[in-house]
C-alpha cells in the first residue's frame, strides 16, 4: 500500500545511541537534557529567539490561547485540520469563521474586519500546507483593533517568509512535530514567541503551573515531552536539509508530470519558500475527485482529502457561510509524498490521476 505520507526514520543505530544515554541517565521526562538540546538546536536551525518543545501541536494551540488570556471570539479559518477549531472550543472560546482566499487557501484578510465584534479578542490563522498567510495584512488589522495573533504553523516547518522563519510572526506561532510532518519527533509540537515573559508563562503552563517543586504560579497542564521523543527529533534534525530537498524534488516532478492536466494548485508568493511537505491538487469537481480516489485506491494508493469536511460544518460550532472553503474542501486532494518515494512511483501516481481525469 502506498500511503499519502510515510515518516522519515533515521538510521536505527543513531537513535539507539541516544536511547543508551537515556538508559544510563535514567532521566526519561521532565525537561531532560535531550529536550533542552533539541530546543537549542531548533532555535539555532530556525534562527528563533524562544521555543518550547511540547507534547503535540494541539497542546501548543491550547497553551497559546491560555497564555495570551484570550476570551470570547477568535476569528479563524474553516480550512485547516480540526485541531485548529477544537482547541478554540476546548479553551472556552468561540470560533468565528472567515472564508479563505481561493488561490492561497489561507484565511482571507479582506474579510476579517467585517467579522470583528466587541467580543473579538484574537485571530488564529493557519499557514495551510506550509503556505504563509498574508502576514502583513493580518498584523495591520490586529494592531488596528487591539487583537492577539496566533499562527497555526503545524504544516510550516522550514517555510520562510522574506528570508525569515514563518514561526517568527504573530504573538505566538505553534507547530506540530507529529510523525506525518516533514520534521517529526514521533509525537510533538512547539510554541514560538519573541516575548520572553510570554515564554516564561508558557513554560509554567506546560508543567502543571510549577514554579519550583512546591510552588505553582498558575493553572497548568501536562504539556511536557519525553527524552525519547526529543531523541527522534535530534536524529531527524540532522537530515532536515536533505528531507526538504527531496520534498521539493517530488513537488517538481509531480508538477511536470501533471502540467497538462486540468488541475488547480495553491498560489505561492514570490517572497515565500515553502517546505513542499504536501502536494495538493484541486479538481474541477467533487465528482472528478471521487473518480480519481477510486482509481488510486484500486491500485493500492491512498491519497488524503486534506482538509475535508470544511470546519464551519462541525456539529459543535456555530454555522457560518464559507462557500469558498466548502467548495475547495470538496475538490482538493493531497497525493502521496514521502522521503523515500521513487520517481517511478511518482510517475505511476501521476499516470493514474491523468487516466482517471481523462476517461
Amino acid at each position: 500500500m502506498i500511503y499519502v505520507t510515510k515518516p522519515f526514520l533515521p538510521p536505527i543505530g543513531e537513535y539507539e545511541k541516544y536511547i543508551e544515554g537515556i538508559w544510563d541517565r535514567v532521566w526519561l521526562t521532565n525537561n531532560g537534557p535531550l529536550v533542552n538540546e533539541l530546543e537549542i538546536k531548533l532555535k539555532e536551525y530556525l534562527s528563533l529567539d524562544h521555543l518550547l518543545f511540547l507534547t503535540n501541536g494541539t497542546i501548543a494551540l491550547q497553551i497559546a490561547i491560555k497564555a495570551l488570556g484570550i476570551r470570547g471570539e477568535i476569528i479563524t479559518t474553516p480550512f485547516s485540520y480540526v485541531a485548529t477549531t477544537s482547541s478554540i472550543v476546548w479553551e472556552g472560546c468561540e470560533p468565528v469563521f472567515v472564508d479563505i482566499d481561493p488561490h492561497t487557501l489561507n484565511i482571507d484578510p479582506k474579510k476579517i474586519e467585517a467579522a470583528i465584534t466587541e467580543k473579538t479578542s484574537a485571530i488564529l490563522a493557519t499557514h495551510v500546507f506550509g503556505n504563509p498567510c498574508d502576514i502583513e495584512a493580518i498584523e495591520i488589522i490586529a494592531q488596528k483593533h487591539g487583537l492577539k495573533v496566533i499562527y497555526d504553523g503545524a504544516h510550516a516547518f522550514g517555510t520562510t517568509y522574506k528570508g525569515r522563519s514563518v514561526f517568527e510572526f504573530g504573538d505566538i506561532c505553534t507547530t506540530s512535530f507529529h510523525a506525518t510532518k516533514v520534521f517529526h519527533s514521533i509525537e510533538g509540537g512547539a510554541v514560538v514567541t519573541k516575548d520572553a515573559s510570554l515564554l516564561k508563562e508558557m513554560s509554567f503552563l506546560r508543567n502543571f503551573g510549577h514554579n519550583g517543586p512546591e510552588t505553582f504560579s498558575t493553572v497548568g497542564i501536562n504539556g511536557k515531552n519525553s527524552e525519547f521523543h526529543a531523541a527522534m527529533g535530534l536524529c531527524n534534525l540532522k537530515y532536515i536539509t536533505e528531507i526538504l530537498a527531496k520534498r521539493k524534488l517530488i513537488w517538481d516532478t509531480y508538477t511536470k508530470r501533471l502540467s497538462h492536466a486540468r488541475l488547480g494548485s495553491i498560489q505561492i508568493d514570490t517572497d515565500v519558500v515553502i517546505n513542499y511537505s504536501y502536494y495538493p491538487v484541486i479538481f474541477e469537481s467533487e465528482e472528478v475527485l471521487l473518480k480519481v480516489i477510486k482509481e488510486l485506491e484500486g491500485h493500492k494508493i491512498s491519497p488524503r482529502r486534506y482538509f475535508y469536511p470544511c470546519l464551519s460544518t462541525l456539529n459543535y460550532v456555530k454555522h457560518y457561510d464559507t462557500p469558498i472553503s466548502s467548495d475547495i474542501a470538496s475538490r482538493i486532494l493531497c497525493l502521496p509524498s514521502f522521503h523515500d518515494m521513487s520517481e517511478e512511483v511518482i510517475d505511476m501516481v501521476a499516470r493514474i490521476v491523468l487516466r482517471a481525469i481523462n476517461n
